[in-house]
């Protein structure tokens, strides 16, 4: 187990950066000063940057010269488009913007991994790949890595999330899933606009909407086996101009999160099946623009129980639960085995809210699980 040098040092040099990543978040596609940040670090510290046509992002390579295999560490870069509301001396600087997802963290836990892989004397064997992906809640980043050619060649690819609730620097892990895939839809509902007073002289395509998002709701409850993990959300009705017009159209959007990939067919052909057959009982026409999202997080089970020996050595571990958020880190292992871990943050809130602030005292922790993993994979996929 490699044991950081001047950890003290380090954790201060690195939380100088997170407060820095924190106070300057930036949207999916739009992380320019962020990858700059990133690029100017590496270049500090001796990393060789890789040419690259990604947009933004930044990917790097650590050769020890010697032959072995390839581990790719992966840490996401964007932030949400949410107002801060922590009152933190270093919040968001960016109106309307914030790291409320912990990117900035992973940020830092791979920059101090590479600080380690460089500064101090590590003998190893292969190559470090360093993926600094952009573009992760926009659900296009890992692709865009991909499409790019930066997952050829790897053998394996280590991933880390913060999680909240979860004591600070423990690490949860699980083989197997560990978060959802994710579809979205969208249906346009088509009838004939009457008044509403005459209701009989047109199609009513919001009684049609309001019964088909009911009897969507019964696709879960009713024909996905009850101990599977899935669940179907509509979050957004649209209908309507005037109180005494009954609209020639009406629309709906949501999505669907799962497990496994059956019970993701199977909600599919029931949706499309629903959709079809109740508008046809009403009368109206039906469009359904169906977009396939990531697929689930699965975790390599070999992989996963290396990276859960290792890790017990340095902190503890803990059992992650599979949920129906999703990661585009599911993209890498549709390609290649990979671990996705949990980096306990303490009681700070949910991701995704305006309130979220991880203890940057996990930070070290990060550090220590791509370091000691990468070093143990490189050893074990020889």
């Amino acid at each position: 187990m490699v044991e950081i040098t001047n950890a003290a040092e380090v954790q201060k040099s690195l939380v100088e950066i997170y407060h820095h990543l924190h106070q300057h978040p930036e949207l999916s596609d739009h992380e320019f000063e962020t990858s700059a940040l990133i690029r100017s670090k590496l270049k500090e510290w001796g990393v060789s940057l890789t040419e690259t046509q990604l947009k933004t992002g930044v990917i790097a390579e650590i050769n020890s010269g010697q032959e072995g295999p390839t581990i790719a560490l992966r840490a996401d870069i964007d932030a949400l488009p949410i107002q801060e509301t922590t009152k933190l001396a270093f919040a968001s600087q960016n109106a309307g913007i914030m790291h409320a997802c912990g990117h900035d963290i992973h940020i830092t836990a791979l920059l101090g991994a590479a600080y380690v892989f460089t500064q101090q004397p590590l003998d190893f064997k292969g190559k470090i790949r360093l993926i600094f992906q952009p573009s992760e809640e926009a659900n296009e980043g890992a692709l865009q890595v991909i499409d790019a050619g930066h997952a050829k060649g790897v053998d394996a690819i280590l991933g880390l999330h913060v999680k909240p609730g979860k004591p600070v620097g423990n690490i949860g892990i699980r083989a197997g899933y560990v978060a959802g895939s994710i579809d979205k839809f969208n249906v346009t509902i088509e009838g004939t606009e009457t008044h509403a007073a005459h209701p009989d002289q047109g199609t009513d395509v919001i009684v049609a909407l309001t019964d088909i998002v009911g009897a969507l709701q019964t696709i879960i409850s009713r024909n996905v086996e009850p101990t599977s993990s899935a669940v179907l959300s509509v979050t957004e009705l649209h209908a309507g101009t005037a109180w005494n017009i009954i609209p020639r159209t009406a629309t709906f959007s949501g999505t669907v999160r799962v497990l496994g990939k059956k019970e993701r067919e199977l909600i599919r052909t029931r949706f499309k099946e629903l959709v079809s057959q109740l508008s046809a009982a009403y009368r109206v026409n039906a469009k359904i623009d169906w977009y396939v999202g990531d697929p689930a997080v699965y975790n390599d089970p070999d992989l996963s129980e290396i990276v859960k020996d290792e890790t017990g050595k340095f902190t503890k571990v803990f059992e992650s639960h599979a949920e129906l958020g999703s990661d585009d880190f599911s993209c890498y292992q549709e390609l290649l085995p990979g671990v996705y871990a949990h980096l306990g943050v303490g009681d700070t809130g949910q991701v995704h809210h305006s309130d979220f602030a991880p203890d940057e005292n996990a930070i070290l922790t990060g550090v220590s699980y791509y370091v000691n993993n990468t070093l143990r994979l490189l050893e074990e996929l020889r």
